[in-house]
């Protein structure tokens, strides 16, 4: 069989870890028998990063912005544990808070469903989508640890005119930072996710606390709000959705208490913190898609989860893992599936969609692993749990 070409190149970013480990046995056992794969590879492990003094980071968001679809691995974000391990001269920032930084985008989070594989919220029968604004807030902070003095925001205008506020007036040791976000961002961030609610035709909620945040959470609000009155109310009436603003609080009630099937968009913080609880709620963390879009149609396609330490030193102890690759799996295809229809290649989006089915249809057979083996219940099928290996192998098979 002759392999479906390509034409223009992926963004390749390599990660860490067990999740290093996974995307070099997908490509082998998944894609490449399949696909005359064309990527632009850049390696993203936290030994390269640390080589390159992180410019392969940039590197590779400057080519995600060029040829317009990237897929990434998990990497590693280092900490003081990290420092001393991988003997760093820095400690890097995350890979993932870089690129979405220079690409301004939205991260889209939605759970993968299988039946067999029950919520721990049975009543969420439906997808419930995290639009993450990926863009400013502590991502992007600035702090420090303080003694005792006064503490004030200062701002000075391109006219020279300082405008201050006392923070707070420290009696003794205390911490301070200060985060910003832009008009821009936030109006990009809105209209991707109006747009994203309308192409895939769910009712998009947002959520913050204004209440609190008098000034830099209500921007949000009133900018979201603008933009809908202005370009969008019409066009949701029109697909017989609906666009809500609620405080974040009386948001996850509402969450909670639902079936599912809306877009629920959040800050920059939330996004990261309400993804992972929703994922975890669905079943599994190994099971959550994530895509970047960028304001001017860059897409970046990545697994919202990390790079499973624990697995990977059993790894290079020798031991068997179970590590659960259905997320890394779903970064390929989503990049694979946009690369053609971008470049018009119907064979290469048939070819994502089927491995999809296929890895959905394996699960669903009884093959998976340790993680979805121990909560999956479906009624004539009895759960065999594999290795991450053969459960890429049964996925071949039936593809």
């Amino acid at each position: 069989m002759d392999k479906i070409k390509m034409i223009t190149p992926l963004v390749e970013m390599d990660g860490d870890e067990m999740t290093r480990i996974l995307w070099s046995w997908i490509k082998d056992i998944l894609i490449t028998p399949y696909v005359d794969l064309k990527t632009e590879y850049y390696d993203l492990g936290l030994n390269h990063r640390e080589q390159t003094k992180d410019q392969v980071t940039v590197d590779s968001a400057n080519a995600t912005a060029k040829y317009g679809v990237a897929v990434k691995c998990a990497t590693i974000t280092p900490n003081q544990q990290r420092m001393s391990e991988y003997n760093l001269s820095e400690m890097w920032k995350s890979p993932n808070g870089t690129i979405r930084a220079m690409l301004d985008g939205t991260v889209f989070r939605a759970p993968i469903m299988v039946k067999g594989i029950t919520p721990y919220l049975p009543a969420w029968t439906k997808p419930i989508v995290i639009a993450r604004h990926a863009y400013g807030d502590i991502y992007k902070a600035v702090d420090m640890k303080v003694g005792e003095g006064k503490a004030e925001l200062v701002y000075t205008d391109r006219d020279g005119k300082v405008i201050s506020k006392t923070i707070h007036d420290f009696r003794g040791d205390g911490i301070l930072c200060g985060m910003h976000n832009t008009d821009k961002s936030i109006y990009a961030f809105a209209r991707s996710c109006f747009n994203y609610a309308l192409s895939v035709k769910l009712d998009l909620w947002f959520s913050s606390k204004d209440t609190i945040s008098k000034v830099y959470d209500h921007r949000f609000k009133d900018i979201f709000n603008e933009l809908y009155e202005r370009e969008y109310k019409d066009l949701f009436a029109e697909a017989g959705i609906s666009y809500n603003y609620t405080l974040i609080d009386d948001m996850v009630a509402r969450v909670v208490r639902s079936d599912g099937g809306f877009i629920w968009a959040c800050k920059n913080y939330d996004g990261d913190v309400m993804s992972d609880m929703v994922a975890t709620a669905y079943g599994s963390l190994a099971m959550m898609t994530s895509v970047l879009v960028s304001p001017t149609g860059v897409y970046e396609y990545e697994a919202a989860h990390g790079t499973v330490t624990r697995h990977y030193y059993k790894y290079v102890q020798g031991e068997d893992t179970s590590t659960n690759p259905v997320a890394t799996i779903f970064a390929w295809t989503g990049a694979l599936r946009k690369r053609g229809e971008l470049d018009g290649l119907a064979d290469l989006v048939d070819f994502a969609d089927r491995l999809e089915r296929a890895t959905i249809d394996t699960i669903e057979s009884g093959y998976m692993t340790g993680d979805l083996a121990v909560s999956f219940r479906l009624e004539g099928v009895t759960p065999t749990k594999l290795n991450s290996q053969d459960f890429l192998k049964k996925i071949a098979e039936r593809l």
